[in-house]
């Protein structure tokens, strides 16, 4: 989503006066988690927003005064550099990277370094997400498993093909030795073990390896600031956190896998080395900009990008993160969205307990950047950004499909093959002629949405405008398109995304003070999906978003990360004083001068408006040190490098569209729960047999059946009748299966809450059939499903000589 873009809003009772039950929210960096658990259970801090390790919360006594939420939504991933320069790079060859698939133990971090809580994955979905089931066929077919003989063979070949030789058990090129840098992250245990890992297992295939410790500070420069090609680095352990749950996700594989997303080695800084792939990029734009007709041709985009971007392995994922989050038992309200799970934007804004104050402790408070347009981009200024300001859409935390907070739509669409004429009195800006524009005759559009905004007022206490709007839109269009080699207004990671998205705004008509038709050449089977599409919002005044872009253009500073480096200047943060007072000399300069930004202009506005304007938002910076003004419940108060805090305070004011409990319906989801299982212990081969199933709150179960092989053998959706389920697999399925052992995975879905419950098991498969002594099927019978149990089915089988163990495959929830 755009940075200046979207929002959510809804209808919500207005339980009492107050905005939010607590009047400030205070967040206090605490590095050290096992020093944070203890704050948690003695109360000095209510929650703590990063993981607490399993072996210290696994029994009733460890658990002692706290509340536990596993959440998932996380993942860890390595990122590959695949540059090539004069300095040999093994990574550049496609075989290589893949072949690190096989040199990865996935089981060993989810058993070992994770405790259990997790799952292994290969690719950016995992199991608790709603695109998983969509690709889990094409996931079965890799049937990546460790296997450094088959990873050594692989190298081995891509490298002597390349003139590459092998002395002493060590690689060399050119009469050089083959040298391998690994970026790891040494501020988080699971990130630095495996860094360990993988390079002990780089150095068993031959390789010289050289290992780099840091922070996401460091991050930012060596891995993400630095051009590949100087091979500053070769591989860095990633870990990534989400901010909401998403049904229809259309960004993920695009930024995960795709170079038009600034997100891949280079980061679209035309100064670098760039990663190039332009069938992903096609996939990815098409999914982003709804390029497909229907919900299956959505899929089979999804499967094919999600094949490529595997196949390449620039980034290849590890494992599915479930982390445990402490909550002190005093407080009432978390919301575990299954995205980003305790440390949803709801749950400071739901939360409550007997005192006046939320006290959250956080793994760090300050990285990276404050700034709404290429900055906010770490998952820690997220969660604080997250509750002072209000998106104009957003995903609900359990169904993941898009809800309107702060304003209304109507969605009509003329489908992904129909037209809608768009009105002449609409306007779009034109950035070549630098002004507003009325749209054509006979212009037309696939959707339109007519928003009804609910604007309230911008925390220095100025309403927010229709100006606010048009001013954003402005902003997009401005940046998102790049005129000529000499625009200015072009920025390596912003100018990428947002023009993907303006080549579908066709038009926007504005109806009255507070709404606004919107025309897009957008189409989406889910109509919410249109409107989050098509929102155009601003989360900060218009003021402030033009004074940034001044400093920008002026060559003071710059909006993201990759743009800093490459001019070498600060990567703009409001929340810094100096950045802040750098915003306030440009509004100063705007009012002295009687500037109208020409986003503006012609719009018969009067002088005081503009005058009211930048004068609260120059008073708000003198009285706050910081620029950051935004429309949420809670407002920035205070940033304290010093004791490493950040305060922010309830903003209490009567426009304010949401009181106290609006989010309450949060709390509680019914979670889709396997509560029995039952089947054979051997299966003949041939011969019909059942797997019967029981189920709490879902609607409908989904199995995959394999082979010994690995080979898919029947997979079907089946409906939940009365909690109960009866599989029921023909002689014809059955005589696919090979002696051996058979495997079936069973996912339990609810409509209301989407995160499947999951359960694995293997079975027996003979030609003939044989009896188990001392066994029946209450042996096999799964008959509880809970976070923290592993479950071993262990029915001991006598074939040929040869004592087979069956145990449960688990990946605790």
């Amino acid at each position: 989503m755009l940075a200046l873009s979207i929002v959510i809003i809804g209808n919500t009772h207005a339980f009492a006066e107050k905005n939010v039950f607590f009047d400030s929210v205070k967040f206090i960096q605490y590095l050290d988690e096992n020093t944070a658990l203890e704050e948690v259970r003695n109360g000095n801090l209510d929650i703590y927003y990063y993981r607490i390790s399993s072996d210290r919360l696994e029994n009733s006594q460890d658990r002692e005064g706290l509340q536990v939420f596993d959440s998932t939504g996380g993942s860890y991933s390595i990122l590959v550099n695949p540059a090539k320069d004069e300095e040999f790079n093994p990574f550049s060859i496609k075989d290589v990277r893949f072949a690190l698939n096989y040199l990865v133990d996935r089981k060993l971090i989810v058993n070992e370094l994770m405790g259990g809580y997790g799952a292994p994955i290969i690719s950016y979905y995992g199991p608790s997400d709603p695109e998983y089931l969509t690709i889990l066929e094409e996931l079965e077919r890799f049937n990546f498993k460790y296997n450094p003989a088959l990873a050594e063979q692989i190298i081995t070949k891509a490298l002597k093909e390349k003139g590459a030789v092998k002395i002493d058990e060590k690689w060399q090129i050119n009469d050089s030795p083959i040298e391998i840098r690994i970026f790891i992250r040494s501020d988080d245990p699971v990130r630095k073990s495996i860094g360990e890992i993988l390079a002990i297992e780089l150095e068993k295939m031959g390789f010289l390896v050289k290992k780099d410790f840091g922070d996401l500070n460091k991050a930012f420069v060596v891995v993400y600031g630095s051009n590949p090609s100087d091979l500053k680095w070769n591989l860095y352990t990633e870990g990534w956190a989400r901010s909401a749950f998403v049904r229809y996700d259309s960004v993920g594989l695009g930024q995960m896998y795709a170079p038009w997303f600034s997100n891949m080695p280079g980061f679209n800084d035309p100064s670098y080395w760039n990663y190039e792939n332009e069938k992903l990029d096609e996939l990815t734009q098409k999914i982003y900009t709804g390029d497909f007709e229907t919900a299956e041709n959505r899929s089979e985009l999804i499967q094919e990008a999600v094949v490529e971007g595997i196949n390449e392995s620039v980034r290849i994922f590890l494992a599915s993160k479930v982390d445990q989050y402490v909550v002190n038992e005093k407080v009432s309200g978390v919301v575990n969205d299954f995205g980003a799970g305790v440390p949803s934007r709801f749950t400071p804004i739901n939360a409550h307990s007997q005192n006046d104050e939320l006290v959250i402790g956080v793994k760090q408070i300050y990285q990276g950047a404050w700034n709404p347009i290429m900055g906010l981009t770490d998952s820690y200024s997220r969660h604080i950004w997250g509750i002072i300001s209000d998106p104009g859409t957003f995903k609900h935390p359990f169904t993941g499909e898009t809800f309107p907070v702060r304003t209304n739509w109507q969605v009509e669409t003329a489908g992904p093959d129909g037209n809608l004429t768009v009105p002449t009195k609409a306007v779009m800006w034109n950035p070549t002629l630098q002004k507003w524009e009325n749209i054509k005759p006979n212009t037309v559009a696939k959707s339109k949405v007519i928003f009804d905004f609910n604007f309230g007022n911008w925390h220095n206490g100025q309403k927010i405008d229709m100006n606010d709007i048009m001013h954003s839109l402005y902003f997009t269009i401005e940046w998102g398109t790049q005129t000529d080699e000499n625009d200015r207004t072009f920025d390596t990671e912003f100018t990428p995304r947002a023009a993907q998205s303006i080549q579908t705004i066709i038009g926007v008509n504005q109806i009255d003070e507070d709404t606004i038709e919107v025309y897009v050449d957008y189409w989406h089977f889910d109509e919410g999906e249109i409107a989050d599409w098509a929102v155009i919002w601003n989360t900060m005044p218009w003021e402030i978003s033009a004074a940034m872009e001044k400093a920008v253009l002026d060559g003071k500073v710059s909006f993201s990360r990759s743009g800093a480096t490459s001019k070498n200047v600060n990567w703009l943060s409001l929340i810094i004083p100096n950045d802040a007072n750098l915003i306030k000399d440009y509004l100063q300069e705007f009012r002295d001068s009687n500037h109208t930004p020409i986003s503006l202009k012609n719009n018969n506005l009067e002088s005081n408006y503009f005058q009211e304007r930048f004068d609260s938002s120059i008073k708000w910076i003198e009285e706050n040190n910081h620029a950051v003004i935004s429309n949420g419940p809670f407002y920035l108060e205070s940033y304290a490098p010093e004791s490493r805090t950040i305060s922010v305070n309830a903003f209490e004011d009567d426009l304010y569209p949401y009181k106290v409990g609006s989010w309450s319906e949060f709390e509680n989801p019914e979670f889709p729960t396997i509560t029995g299982m039952e089947i054979e212990d051997v299966i003949e081969k041939g011969e019909e047999f059942s797997i019967k199933i029981e189920a709490k709150n879902a609607d409908s179960v989904l199995y995959f059946l394999t082979n010994s092989q690995g080979n898919m053998i029947s997979s079907k959706s089946i409906d939940v009748v009365e909690d109960k389920i009866n599989i029921n697999i023909d002689s014809k399925d059955s005589e696919k299966l090979q002696a051996g052992t058979g495997n079936v995975k069973i996912f339990a879905i609810s409509d209301s809450v989407l995160k499947p419950d999951f359960y694995e098991t293997s079975f027996i498969v003979t030609e003939m059939k044989t009896e188990l002594p001392n066994s029946s099927s209450e042996d096999v019978k799964f008959l509880e499903n809970k976070v923290g149990h592993e479950i071993w089915i262990i029915p001991i089988v006598v074939i040929i000589g040869v004592v087979i163990a069956l145990k449960k495959h688990y990946s605790k929830p």
